[in-house]
């Protein structure tokens, strides 16, 4: 589909490629291409961006970017060049390096060809609205945490807010072309008590910047702020635990990279079965959990395609606790007489009817976490991590939340964590996740979560 002339006038303004204008580049680099095969990728973004700290903004900007990889192909040999100048000089000059590079290179013995033309789903991600905020719109944002804290005293708070127009294409000789246009918004703040001793972390992400609720994020990252003063030390050990969704995605969504076919048909896998082949169709967690990806999902809108041109569908991975399917490149499916598939990204938990509160106020004694980090893997056969809590953990006594308590680092894995699931809430979009963006993810309750050892990190 292609854009209205307003629409065109719009992304030229702000320096993003129209689909007509990323189209046409392809095919200037496709005709001067001698090679095999040539595949060209060609990307522009504009970039807007807030920082604010010690309750006073520090920086403003605006950040433009394009490029254009050209990967020429000779048999099996094959190399890319990427470059930012789209005169005619400079598509040239990228193709002859990329062709001489390419025939300097060793055979890939998995390259399969160029794809031939695809069909895609359509996904509207691109707001207006978010691709034409002012540095106005993003400092009246930011006031919304500054203005309380300036005025409290006791607060200092510090945010990043971060706004991205972008289009992608990629074309090749085969006759392929693809093309995708979105926009994402992003707000983290960090408010801490000005005793050093409380800390509160609140993030909030979306495709529209309408759609974001400063003021509430500014607020409940100060109630946390506050109410983590002061923290008492407990005994690490196991403990029933709330994860607020940052949390659950924090962990969770690690498990996205997991789901390659290839690692588990090989023994690699958390998904391999002992003796070979692989645990699908086995359940593997709690029948409450449903993974998927979705590209068209309006939570969490992405791309139709990968890198190569591969339409990314809706794919299930987990279907009610049951390891439903796995990710399958075009090689390893050519190899195993498979369906290729795209990635799991846009990783989403379907969510229950559970709340925050209605989980605390039905534990005898536990612990709410609201965020974890410096996530590091153990063993990619059971999914193990380590890390630890942060910005605010509390201890729960008889349905309440009694006192902060210090941090824990733990050492856990989300497919034990998802099979001592006790309650699921509505899934939601996060953001700062150490999976990435575009992750949805509910509140979760689960037994017996390892705390291994306590900490003194505020």
């Amino acid at each position: 589909m292609s854009e209205s002339s307003s629409d065109m006038k719009a992304m030229a303004a702000i320096g993003v490629l129209s689909r007509e204008q990323a189209q046409a580049i392809v095919e200037r680099a496709v005709k001067l291409s001698k090679a095999d095969a040539v595949r060209v990728s060609v990307n522009s973004s504009r970039e807007t961006n807030l920082r604010f700290a010690d309750n006073q903004m520090s920086t403003s900007g605006v950040t433009t970017n394009s490029t254009i990889r050209i990967q020429s192909v000779f048999g099996k040999r094959k190399a890319s060049v990427v470059t930012n100048d789209r005169s005619d000089e400079g598509l040239r000059r990228a193709v002859e390096q990329s062709e001489a590079l390419a025939r300097l290179a060793p055979e890939d013995p998995e390259y399969l060809g160029e794809l031939p033309p695809q069909t895609y789903a359509p996904v509207n991600a691109w707001f207006d609205r978010t691709a034409e905020l002012s540095a106005e719109d993003r400092a009246t944002a930011a006031m919304t945490a500054l203005a309380p804290a300036r005025a409290a005293k006791d607060l200092t708070v510090a945010g990043f807010i971060i706004c991205n127009a972008s289009a992608s294409a990629i074309g090749n000789s085969a006759g392929l072309f693809a093309y995708h246009r979105g926009t994402s918004a992003n707000y983290t703040l960090t408010a801490r008590t000005t005793d050093g001793t409380g800390s509160g972390w609140v993030g909030s992400e979306s495709n529209d910047w309408s759609a974001i609720n400063f003021q509430s994020v500014a607020d409940r990252a100060i109630d946390k702020a506050r109410r983590s003063r002061n923290p008492v030390g407990i005994e690490p050990g196991r403990y029933t635990v709330i994860f607020e969704p940052e949390a659950t995605a924090n962990l969770v969504s690690l498990m996205g990279g997991a789901f390659q076919a290839r690692s588990a048909d090989e023994g690699r896998s958390a998904f391999s079965k002992a003796g070979g082949g692989t645990r699908l169709g086995e359940k593997i967690v709690d029948e409450r959990v449903t993974l998927l990806t979705d590209p068209a999902d309006p939570l969490i809108l992405g791309s139709p395609f990968d890198g190569e041109g591969m339409p990314t569908g809706k794919q299930t991975w987990v279907q009610n606790g049951v390891l439903n399917s796995l990710a399958y490149n075009r090689f390893w499916a050519n190899k195993q007489g498979k369906t290729a598939t795209g990635g799991a990204q846009s990783l989403r938990m379907a969510g229950g009817k559970d709340t925050i509160e209605s989980m605390i106020a039905s534990t005898t004694r536990g612990v709410l976490v609201t965020r974890l980090w410096y996530l590091r893997p153990l063993d990619a056969r059971t999914l193990m991590y380590t890390g630890l809590t942060r910005d605010g953990t509390f201890l729960i006594e008889n349905g309440q939340i009694a006192r902060s308590i210090k941090n824990f680092r733990f050492n856990d894995s989300p497919l034990f964590m998802l099979n001592n699931l006790e309650g699921v809430g509505a899934a939601v979009r996060t953001a700062g996740g150490e999976g990435g963006p575009g992750v949805a993810m509910p509140p979760i309750k689960v037994r017996d979560f390892n705390f291994s050892s306590s900490s003194d990190a505020v």
